[in-house]
């Protein structure tokens, strides 16, 4: 025995030279790879240098942003609010999202891998690899955790308060690695609610964090983020002290606690700032808003101008502009080719591009329009959701085969089309936070019909870019329709109009000046 311990002695010693180096090499790989990650962070700082004193910081954090995953308006507000924030040249504009899985692979590719650290979450201990990649001027970070994102789609899990609590703790725990301390932290909707009320409670006695100041924007007060009273500690890392900012009718609210919190809160538009008082809208969480109301915005959406532009949209059968509506009535042929429908120039096209559900009015619809089709229209439906409504389209579009066409399916490309394709857009919606459907239609010289709700309401202006109707009733649509397929006669009527809904601003640039009064606001 003594002798093999000798002889492994004497082994060890004789490798010792070899030992040596394969530790030197080990410091120098690790110093290399410790100065890579320090090389790509040099180079983020000098896409958006932090230095300059004249740029104020600001941090958007967010579940969803275009162009890298979508799931509704949400991830347009945050894509596109963020590059005109950064445009006007005055903001060094960050915006942090989770790394999914069906992020597209055009742009995973890209990323830059910035290194990894491990986030606490209770009795958790996660591991977080951080991502990047710069465009038009906006630096995103991607988080990575495949077990809580390495799923398809963004929401729709039984844990997903656990993933975004680890999402938005995370958010505070790259601040440190990043060197980056925004002046402003714009979060939006209850998935990053968590980061506004984790920097005021668990963060608020670091230093660095106390002069972060939050702003949180509510895009559909429907969805609060409402969870068990007795997970407070265990999954969301949140103690008795602090429970009074979350409790709300006996259960956790999470978009309540960041109300509570932030120093300013916004909406997506003036009249749902106002209707979010009503207990109509606002889901049960009135009392907070009132309560707060001194530090509520509402600021209307814009849509991207560039993307939405039927003289460049690819998408097009033929493109066209407010100045020249040509390619307009081939799209329309040519789409009534596409859906079987029959070619009529002179039959107005009435088209839906909507999720199917019933707050999107659809009982107004379904209710009237078999009344509507005993004129001269046809019908055109695009969407997805309840199977009652998926179920009633479809028998209609059998029953009406020539004047009735229902794609129950999302498709891009085929919106596109529709909606350049169309003459009437509907959009009659029981409530509508903002609402980008009806701007993305005038943008196509697409006329809306609207109900007289939150961003419809702010957007859309009788007679001059469109037709509205305020009661919630069937009948007052239908007047509407019938009222807006009357002018559609007059063409002299109806080109004004189109002209109208074609050069109506809905530029991302004053809800962009907007938002830039209220940063500088908050920073005074």
């Amino acid at each position: 025995m003594a002798e093999t311990v000798k002889k492994k002695t004497s082994t060890k010693t004789g490798t010792g030279t070899a030992a040596k180096k394969t530790t030197t090499a080990r410091k120098s790989t690790k110093k290399s790879a410790e100065t890579a990650v320090q090389e790509e962070i040099a180079k983020i700082e000098a896409v958006a240098p932090e230095t300059s004193a004249d740029k104020k910081k600001i941090l958007f954090v967010a579940s969803e942003a275009t162009p890298f995953i979508q799931t509704g308006g949400l991830a347009e507000v945050i894509g596109s609010l963020s590059t005109a924030l950064a445009a006007t040249g005055k903001f060094d504009v960050r915006v942090v999202i989770p790394l999914y899985s069906d992020i597209k692979k055009e742009y995973r590719d890209k990323f830059t891998y910035l290194g990894n650290l491990y986030v606490h979450l209770a009795w958790r201990n996660q591991y977080c690899g951080i991502f990047s990649y710069e465009k038009d001027g906006v630096i995103f970070y991607f988080l990575d955790n495949e077990f809580y994102f390495k799923r398809p789609g963004c929401y729709g899990y039984f844990d997903d308060g656990e993933r975004f609590a680890f999402f938005s703790r995370a958010v505070l725990e790259i601040m440190p690695f990043l060197n980056f301390y925004p002046e402003v932290m714009h979060c939006h909707d209850w998935q990053a609610a968590l980061a506004a009320i984790y920097l005021k409670t668990n963060y608020c006695f670091r230093q660095e964090y106390q002069f972060i100041r939050s702003l949180f924007t509510i895009h559909n007060i429907e969805y609060q983020g409402q969870y068990s009273l007795d997970i407070l500690s265990t999954l969301f890392d949140i103690y008795g002290r602090y429970q009074y900012l979350v409790e709300y009718n006996n259960c956790i609210n999470l978009m309540k606690g960041a109300i509570e919190v932030s120093e300013r809160f916004s909406t997506v538009s003036p009249t749902y700032a106002e209707e979010i008082k009503n207990p109509y809208y606002a889901h049960g969480l009135d009392p907070i808003v009132r309560n707060n109301q001194f530090k509520l915005r509402g600021i209307l959406n814009g849509i991207d101008d560039k993307g939405y532009n039927p003289q460049l949209d690819s998408h097009l059968f033929a493109n066209y502009s407010a100045e020249d509506m040509s390619g307009k009535a081939i799209c329309k042929s040519e789409l009534q080719k596409m859906l079987n429908l029959p070619v009529k120039p002179n039959t107005p096209i009435i088209s839906m591009i909507s999720r199917l559900v019933a707050h999107k009015g659809l009982d107004l619809v379904t209710n009237v329009i078999e009344e509507i089709l005993q004129d001269d229209v046809q019908l055109v439906i695009l969407g997805t959701g309840d199977y009652q409504y998926e179920s009633y389209f479809k028998d209609l579009a059998r029953r009406y085969p020539d004047k009735v066409s229902a794609n129950i399916v999302f498709n891009g490309d085929l919106s596109r089309k529709i909606y350049s394709g169309s003459d009437i857009f509907l959009m009659p919606s029981k409530s509508e936070p903002c609402g980008l459907s009806q701007m993305i239609a005038c943008r196509y010289a697409t006329i809306p019909v609207v109900r007289e709700t939150g961003g419809l309401y702010d957007s859309i202006k009788p007679l001059y870019n469109g037709y509205t109707f305020s009661n919630y009733n069937a009948h007052d649509m239908m007047y509407v329709i019938r009222e807006a397929i009357y002018d559609y006669r007059d063409k002299e009527v109806w080109q004004k109009l189109m002209y109208n809904a074609a050069t109506s601003d809905f530029s991302w640039k004053k809800s962009a000046e907007e938002y830039e009064a209220l940063y500088m606001e908050m920073l005074k």
